[in-house]
């Protein structure tokens, strides 16, 4: 955390003793979180990290970068690929229109921390669903003033069938089971720095690529600090929040992910790759334990 005032790479991982963070690949104390380094203004945050001791060396598994009680939102229609794919999807085509070209953007609440898949996790695809999506996005990390202080990558899986179906059907369609993954980890830095980010995607199924596709910040219709101050307007985050800014990258209306895919999103140098599932219908579960 030297040379510049923003800089480092926070990962977690799944130790012996519970989670831990770790910065740069060595372990930071394990009372030191996420929540108290985004309860704090930036400036503090950065002396946090300046001042900790680390430790050895990080080599267990990578988590996912949030904290169970942490909250995820997101935001749609951010890019002209996006709206012309949700466009393309819905019988009510002119309501995307009006959200790309309007003054406020769209945002909705993705998961909870104790939601959300990590780095070489499985990501969900929903059973009662025909028509499935990943949606590679840059993840922006946000403190309790609202200060961008970094990103990751993410995934805000979703079915374009029930979104199509009706507009009012978007909670359905973005938040499941195994709906949101994040990581590998969280890259500190400024926000003027993210608007130079690439985002690319591959989509590997048997072996081979059947989808790829790459964008750039840069051609986002929104700017980051505008999604920031609308998701702030009337909610208070006092221990930082992670609002992924949405996808300029969409596959073919013939393309429905599959079991078995392996989707792969690369955000800057960060790389988040992911198993794709079924997740199953709930209900028989539920019913066998109130037999």
């Amino acid at each position: 955390m030297t040379g510049t005032p923003l800089a480092g790479y926070l990962t977690r991982h799944q130790t012996p003793a519970g989670p831990r963070w770790a910065l740069d690949g060595r372990y930071l104390p394990v009372s030191l979180t996420l929540a108290e380094l985004l309860a704090a203004p930036l400036a503090e945050m950065v002396r946090q990290l300046h001042q900790a001791p680390v430790g050895e060396v990080a080599t267990e598994p990578l988590l996912a970068p949030v904290e169970p009680d942490q909250e995820v939102w997101a935001s749609g229609v951010t890019y002209l690929r996006s709206r012309d794919a949700r466009e393309a999807e819905s019988s009510a085509r002119d309501v995307y229109a009006r959200v790309y070209n309007a003054e406020r953007p769209e945002l909705f609440f993705k998961a909870i921390g104790r939601r959300v898949v990590g780095p070489g996790g499985v990501v969900g695809i929903r059973y009662d669903s025909s028509w499935d999506v990943p949606e590679p996005e840059i993840v922006l990390v946000v403190n309790s003033a609202l200060e961008i202080v970094g990103y990751c990558a993410g995934n805000d899986m979703s079915s374009r069938s029930i979104e199509g179906e009706n507009p009012l059907y978007l909670p359905q369609a973005k938040t499941y089971d195994r709906s949101c993954a994040l990581g590998p980890g969280i890259r500190l830095a400024p926000a003027e720095e993210l608007a130079a980010l690439q985002v690319r995607l591959s989509i590997w199924r048997a072996g081979a690529v059947v989808f790829a596709g790459e964008t750039r910040a840069a051609q986002m219709r929104r700017r980051f600090t505008e999604l920031v101050h609308y998701l702030g307007r009337a909610l208070s985050f006092p221990y930082g929040a992670l609002l992924m800014t949405g996808t300029g990258i969409v596959p073919p209306e013939s393309f429905t992910l599959q079991p078995g895919d392996r989707v792969e999103i690369r955000v800057g140098d960060l790389a988040l790759v992911n198993d794709v599932a079924m997740t199953p219908d709930r209900r028989p579960e539920r019913e066998a334990r109130r037999a």
